[in-house]
């Protein structure tokens, strides 16, 4: 088993946890939440098995992206990928900053959906990506399409900076700032 790299409480779900992702073992259930119809905004729908293990293993390579195994009660749960976006995904396309940390993650499909699932994996993958002392913020990029994403982003601090061009697709530009983030999760806990 994998260190646990990063751990939360969430009062309704339990434990969360991040674990580095080991783009072989994990391949097989890499594939089957990559490629469901829900996760089409992630543009693997025709993967193999085979593509997702190799592009995961880039990932693993790669000086500036890392890929994460999201755990809830110990059991896979969501995937979470961090990236240098001044280095890769992004480069040119905004003003970039010192201490900028990109963020991508998908949640496992269900057949019995829990109700604000989505939310506490976003805190918790937004919790994990700031708990680096040298980020001070967490730039997206998702389809400009994904309004639930775009809801999910702006109830955790998200501002939007606008639309971009990229080479697979339109996406909305979004930041979140340390301060940002700790406003809009202690604002929730207030609710």
């Amino acid at each position: 088993m994998s260190r646990i790299l990063f751990s939360r409480t969430d009062p309704r779900l339990g434990t969360m946890a991040v674990r580095p992702l080991d783009a072989d073992g994990d391949a097989e259930l890499l594939h089957s939440w990559v490629t469901h119809p829900k996760a089409a905004f992630w543009m693997m729908q025709d993967a193999d098995v085979t593509e997702v293990r190799g592009e995961y293993r880039k990932i693993a390579e790669h000086p500036h992206h890392d890929a994460y195994l999201g755990l809830v009660e110990g059991e896979p749960a969501f995937l979470v990928e961090r990236y240098d976006p001044a280095r890769l995904e992004l480069v040119g396309l905004y003003d970039a900053r010192p201490g900028d940390v990109g963020m991508h993650f998908l949640c496992a499909p269900s057949d019995t959906p829990v109700h604000g699932f989505t939310r506490a994996v976003i805190t918790t993958v937004m919790a994990f990506v700031l708990d680096d002392p040298a980020a001070r913020r967490v730039v997206v990029e998702p389809d400009i399409r994904n309004t639930a994403v775009h809801a999910l982003n702006a109830a955790v601090g998200f501002e939007v900076v606008g639309p971009i061009a990229k080479p697979e697709k339109e996406a909305l530009l979004s930041v979140c700032s340390r301060e940002q983030f700790l406003a809009a999760i202690q604002g929730a806990t207030q609710c």
